[in-house]
């Protein structure tokens, strides 16, 4: 903390006075570390007694080195027992961080010192130390005999802790004795014992606790250890006591081989109290009603993992693994210290890959090895491993499918040598295994020939030709389990013709902007004969490929405009804001020929009459500002003359980081909720949150919260109300910036 203090203070001192006193002081002579970035050093004058053999620097003393400066009225060194002292009005500035003292005194050879009348402001925290005298005992040691610490500016700041005997050790601790608490003058809790971190690079030590009640778990203590095990790795330890459940034992470890080359692995475990044996109550008190499923376990963990691997020959591996107990454990375990939300924001940020949604029983464990050559061929190697929590605890048989393993090729397109062809290939080979049920290799081929061209440069088309080869080999046919060894095969071609054009239209403004008008017409035609496919295994989407013979019409208007005129002065360009999209609106089609032909019922979407045409498709997006969007789309049936899907937003967000955010989705007998969030600046310091979603399909809230934030300049204070999924919580947070945060939760 006082470290850099006292190093730039000795070394400003000793090499002012490591010169002969009739030497030029321009700093150039008497430093070692770069030539070109010299001491610079004033004084009213400087004297030697050669006698005593004893420096010192009388009036206005000065002493600079990039953002480094000492200033005092008294500067005096001896050379003989290397000690030296700066006195009257001590002002030493690194940076941003300012240490006012009446005297410093530091023994070179020791260094150690001590600090008469500290005042010091350290920027990265924000921290106000005063002490009547801090005293640097060892290399990396300080102890004052009375300290008062705050984040708060003036002499009455709004919080501080006082106390005496004072010890800090860099990156280690500070510990204080006899503390004290303080709002303004008020003594409000007295702290016999209290240690805080003292850190400027990762160290090991205990995070702050999370403290808190609920119906489901009783009182709640959750403690982190965090611990550093060397520059590459590091780990935290969680100890997360639920008073209804039992003791939960948590481990993050995290570690960085490379530039490319990292993983973290996580793993929650405990043994639960309280079941979900089916009987009411007790699916209503420890399990979730809406699944329909039981927790009879009381065995409950979570391991999950990611893993980025750069390997030789420019090959790159992915490792993700997600192993849970039960379909509730992260239901129950969303918030908090290692809970999904935060492991979830997490492996975003660091691997850029997210995890299956808290509610999802089927987790995904994959192993990917990926390779581009020259950005025209790609391969994607690996085996996906589908781990279906339910019928691995619950039930008889286990039918959920893998590929273990599976090998795609795949090219962009590129040019035929010589011609005015293009050709691109789509390539997968996949072993599907289940534990229960068909078993077999899947092999498929699919390259595509297109022949791009235009006309009179506003229209485009692109004809392409596709063929595709697939092969199955099965080790247990779906249809037949004694049957073994069976091999399929199936011959597809496809033909598509895409056709559109790009017109736009320029709008000056009487204002001096301008506003861009781009239209897309499109149209897409789509072929894929009937091919009878039923006797194929069956092992996902891709071995039923339907007959299609569709003809696809949208209609694309995009809205650009800008401000200011490119042509005015010079000046004026470079002020001169480039186009920005305002509106884009899409309307889509379809006609389905197919269906249209064919007089079989039974082939017929609905069964009961032909509907060649599609729902009509449509997207708005409106941007008119920097502060509000609104999005919608929406599918219209004209056949039943209703809506088939909706969602519909609406995000304004201003420079106070006031904010509203208002969601609408829909789909036709499964889905319909509302989401709501808000947050309002009711003054200078007061702001009002709150988000509310409910499902208007059958009339339940699925959650609502209320909280209110004072947010001071070197504190901050939070209350908030929340209902969710059948659970009341309350919550009071305090955080003193630079110490953290205090409180309570219900």
């Amino acid at each position: 903390m006082f470290i850099t203090f006292i190093h730039i203070a000795a070394a400003a001192i000793f090499l002012l006075f490591s010169v002969p006193a009739h030497a030029q002081i321009d700093g150039a002579s008497f430093f070692s570390d770069d030539v070109n970035l010299p001491w610079n050093i004033s004084a009213d004058e400087i004297e030697y007694d050669q006698k005593a053999n004893q420096y010192s620097a009388i009036g206005n003393v000065t002493i600079i080195k990039e953002d480094r400066k000492l200033k005092a009225d008294l500067v005096r060194f001896d050379h003989n027992s290397m000690k030296a002292v700066a006195e009257g009005h001590v002002v030493m500035t690194v940076g941003a961080d300012i240490l006012n003292g009446e005297r410093i005194e530091i023994d070179l050879k020791t260094e150690t010192g001590v600090i008469h009348d500290a005042d010091i402001f350290l920027k990265q925290n924000h921290f106000y130390i005063k002490g009547n005298k801090i005293q640097k005992t060892d290399k990396n040691t300080y102890t004052a005999e009375t300290a008062s610490i705050s984040s708060c500016e003036g002499e009455t700041p709004a919080w501080k802790l006082t106390g005496r005997n004072l010890r800090v050790t860099i990156e280690g601790y500070g510990v204080v004795k006899h503390a004290t608490f303080w709002a303004k003058d008020i003594p409000l809790v007295y702290i016999p014992f209290f240690i805080f971190p003292v850190k400027q690079k990762r160290q090991t030590g205990l995070l702050l606790p999370q403290m808190g009640y609920s119906d489901r778990k009783g009182a709640e203590y959750h403690q982190p250890l965090f611990w550093v095990i060397d520059d590459q790795s590091d780990a935290t330890l969680y100890f997360h006591h639920m008073g209804t459940r039992g003791n939960k034992i948590g481990l993050e470890y995290r570690y960085v081989s490379d530039a490319q080359s990292k993983g973290a692995m996580m793993l929650d475990f405990f043994n639960d109290d309280k079941t979900d044996d089916g009987a009411a109550e007790n699916s209503r008190k420890w399990g979730y009603e809406e699944d329909a499923v039981t927790r009879p376990n009381t065995d409950r963990y979570w391991f999950r993992m990611k893993h980025d691997l750069a390997l030789p020959a420019d090959f790159f591996a992915t490792l993700d693994i997600d192993m849970v107990s039960d379909q509730d454990y992260l239901h129950e375990f969303r918030d908090g210290y290692s809970g999904f939300s935060e492991t979830k924001a997490y492996f975003n940020e660091v691997f850029g890959r997210e995890i299956e949604d808290y509610n999802d029983p089927v987790r995904v464990n994959r192993l990917n090895v990926k390779k581009n050559w020259s950005d025209a061929y790609s391969m994607n190697a690996g085996a996906w491993y589908y781990d279906n929590v339910i019928s691995r605890r619950l039930a008889d048989t286990d039918s959920t499918l893998h590929k273990l393993p599976f090998i795609s090729v795949d090219s962009v397109k590129q040019q035929i040598s010589g011609t005015p062809f293009l050709w691109q290939l789509d390539s997968e080979y996949t072993y599907f295994y289940r534990e229960d049920g068909a078993k077999g290799h899947r092999t498929d081929i699919h390259p595509r020939v297109s022949l791009p061209g235009k006309i009179k440069n506003y229209l485009f088309a692109e004809a392409s030709l596709g063929f595709r080869e697939t092969l199955w080999y099965s080790d247990v046919y779906e249809n037949a389990l004694s049957e073994k060894d069976r091999t399929d095969t199936r011959e597809l071609y496809d033909i598509k013709l895409d056709i559109s054009s790009n017109l736009f239209r320029m709008f000056e403004m009487e204002s001096g902007g301008r506003v861009k008008h781009t239209v897309i017409p499109q149209m897409v035609y789509e072929y894929i004969p009937d091919s009878d496919q039923n006797d194929n295994p069956l092992f996902d989407p891709e071995d039923r490929i339907e007959k299609k013979n569709l003809i696809t019409c949208s209609l694309t208007n995009i809205f650009m405009g800008r401000s200011g005129d490119p042509a005015q002065t010079a000046k004026d360009a470079a002020d001169f804001q480039p186009y920005r999209q305002f509106c884009r609106f899409k309307v889509e089609q379809s006609y389905d020929i197919a269906e249209a032909n064919e007089s079989d019922p039974s082939e017929w979407k609905n069964q009961e009459e032909k509907q060649p045409f599609s729902p009509i498709y449509a997207e708005l997006g409106l941007y008119p500002n920097d502060f509000l969007a609104m999005q919608a789309d929406a599918r219209w049936s004209h056949y039943e003359n209703r809506l088939e899907s909706c969602n519909a937003s609406v995000s304004i967000e201003n420079a106070r980081k006031e904010r509203l955010f208002v969601q609408y989705r829909y789909a036709k007998d499964w889905l319909e909720s509302v989401y709501a969030d808000i947050r309002l600046r009711l003054s200078g310091r007061f702001s009002l949150y709150s988000d509310y979603e409910r499902n208007l399909l059958d009339g339940k809230e699925i959650r609502s919260s209320l909280g209110i934030v004072y947010d001071g300049k070197c504190w901050s204070a939070d209350f908030r109300h929340a209902n969710e999924e059948g659970d009341r919580k309350f919550a009071f947070m305090v955080n003193l910036y630079g110490l953290g945060g205090i409180g309570t939760a219900k």
